[in-house]
């Protein structure tokens, strides 16, 4: 019998694979799929996974964010339509305004890039703040950003 650890990363490949094959716009909707597939789904485990794999749940449905292996221009421009707005808060902290329920898939995308400016980030709704070391950093990420998300 699987571990409860690998039920969740098959149930987790299957929820991103059925995400991909379908427009589904409630949870319920992916705990019957899964089910029909023969996994153990409620909807509280959908719901910790798709906020782990980093779903945003827009106008069509739930979709999930781009791979890594995409290159960071890609991925970056990938989430730039769902930015609003992009600011300072003191020394080392932007505050990058999302549509809402994106900010986790954003603030995810962020993460994956790996770029050495940004130490850390917290999303809620629609807003994340990313932490910077100093404000040297804050100033070079605030560009950075700027490049791939033009409008802001």
């Amino acid at each position: 019998m699987p571990s409860a650890t690998a039920q969740q990363s098959e149930r987790r490949r299957a929820i991103a694979r059925l995400l991909e094959a379908h427009q589904i716009s409630r949870q319920s909707e992916l705990v019957a799929l899964l089910r029909a597939e023969g996994f153990v789904a409620t909807q509280s485990s959908v719901s910790r996974d798709l906020r782990d794999l980093g779903a945003a749940k827009l106008k069509n449905g739930y979709s999930l964010p781009e791979r890594a292996s995409d290159g960071n221009g890609e991925l970056l421009e990938s989430v730039a339509d769902l930015v609003r707005d992009i600011r300072t808060a003191g020394p080392n902290l932007l505050v990058i305004r999302t549509a809402v329920g994106a900010a986790q898939r954003v603030a995810v995308t962020l993460d994956r890039i790996d770029w050495p400016e940004v130490v850390g980030t917290l999303s809620g709704d629609d807003t994340i703040f990313v932490a910077t070391a100093n404000s040297t950093q804050q100033r070079r990420l605030r560009v950075r950003l700027r490049q791939h998300w033009k409008r802001n």
